[in-house]
């Protein structure tokens, strides 16, 4: 049988240990071109860029590659030119990832690794997002291979409904302490910010951003509590921003010319 063509992307950057690492699983399944920063690009969310160069270098970090390429561009950028430039057919998955740190919550708002699956499934191609909850540049991801593997082959042999990308969050534990997976929703949470003014030796001002994370969902269904948990959280995302439910109720406002 042939092998899918799997598009590997991050925000971190190419070189991160964590995409390397999804490069490691994704080589057991099928044939894999990356494409990624030559940077990190952590929280770009959807940006794409429209006002500057975007250079791409063939790079070589491992043989056994289709075709391994980094790009100037934003994580978005990065799937639009293996789409558009690179790839001669349409990738049957990409996986983004494996994000340093969370990606749970309001995060997927901010993320430039969901951004990359997101813009993949806009193309039609069927997408997951993949994060470890630990910041760490040296952070260990061989405790969650067995399960990245296990969903996208999942992915690869089911599909996903159309216009939906999984985003998938990893609790820093063991192996053998993470209890399962489930499916759930995100949960209502926000940060919490304040800016950290402080002034250079010239004395001007500028500003630090910083931030506590709130969750106000109480709910047993949510990301949130399954990571807290002890489980993998599986959260179905769509690029179709309509809120549904308040079209009634608008419908009933006097928007006339």
């Amino acid at each position: 049988m042939k092998k899918p063509l799997i598009l590997v992307t991050n925000d971190d950057g190419i070189s991160a240990p964590g995409i390397r690492a999804l490069i490691d699983v994704m080589k057991t399944l099928g044939d894999v071109v990356v494409v990624a920063p030559d940077s990190p690009q952590s929280a770009m969310g959807h940006a794409i860029t429209i006002n500057n160069t975007i250079f791409v270098n063939k790079v070589h970090f491992d043989s056994e590659l289709k075709g391994e390429y980094s790009s100037s561009g934003t994580p978005v950028d990065c799937v639009k030119l293996a789409v558009n430039e690179i790839l001669k057919q349409k990738p049957d998955l990409c996986v983004s990832g494996i994000n340093h740190g969370s990606n749970s919550s309001i995060n997927v708002i901010y993320s430039g690794t969901m951004s990359a699956a997101v813009e993949a499934g806009i193309e039609g191609i069927p997408a997951i997002g993949f994060s470890l909850l630990d910041y760490d540049w040296n952070a260990d991801f061989e405790p969650i291979k067995k399960a990245i593997r296990t969903i996208t082959s999942e992915v690869l042999a089911n599909g996903l409904p159309d216009g939906v990308i999984l985003n998938v969050n990893f609790p820093k534990l063991k192996e053998e302490e993470i209890k399962g997976m489930k499916v759930c929703r995100q949960a209502k949470a926000l940060w919490m910010e304040k800016f950290d003014k402080r002034k250079t030796p010239q004395g001007k001002d500028y500003y630090w951003l910083t931030g506590e994370f709130v969750n106000q969902d109480k709910g047993e269904d949510t990301d949130e509590w399954a990571l807290e948990q002890g489980y993998i959280s599986i959260v179905p995302v769509q690029f179709d921003l309509t809120a549904h439910h308040a079209i009634q109720k608008l419908n009933t406002y006097k928007f006339e010319l």
